[in-house]
């Protein structure tokens, strides 16, 4: 039995106001399937751009390197190409250029026919004012539940 693959980006949520998602596909080698299969992936500091051709790559991933992979091993750090229909590459650069939003990896994961895919998001930066809100929201929800729990 496989077990499930979900390496999130907790701090893009944090860090972004989410606009829009999308499911890509990603293009790798061998090696990098394999570790990715083993969970030694990190998308935390992430995000993705478009080269002159239009196509989508998402850049600053780490994905360790296979222990078993000896020269034929991949760069851990390398860009990799991001698969998606042109019609959702065309809106997204339309999007990144016009409004001045981002796109930042949100999920990465093994689908059910054994495919990496990874999560991705149009997000536009939000302002420290913003974060202290979500903190304060955060904490009276905590605060409330506390409460609760003791008077049951």
């Amino acid at each position: 039995m496989q077990k499930k693959i979900n390496i999130q980006n907790k701090k893009a949520r944090f860090e972004y106001e989410i606009l829009d998602k999308y499911t890509a596909g990603i293009q790798l080698t061998g090696t990098e399937i394999k570790s990715i299969r083993q969970s030694k992936a990190r998308i935390t500091e992430s995000f993705c751009e478009f080269n002159e051709k239009g196509e989508l790559f998402v850049v600053n991933m780490y994905i360790e390197e296979y222990a078993f992979g000896h020269h034929y091993n991949h760069k851990p750090k390398s860009e990799r190409r991001l698969l998606l229909n042109k019609r959702e590459l065309k809106k997204l650069e339309k999007e990144v250029e016009a409004k001045g939003s981002t796109i930042v990896p949100l999920r990465l994961f093994i689908n059910e026919n054994g495919w990496a895919k990874l999560d991705i998001a149009l997000a536009k930066g939000k302002k420290t004012h913003d974060k202290r809100q979500n903190i304060k929201d955060r904490d009276n929800k905590r605060d409330l539940a506390r409460i609760k729990k003791a008077y049951n």
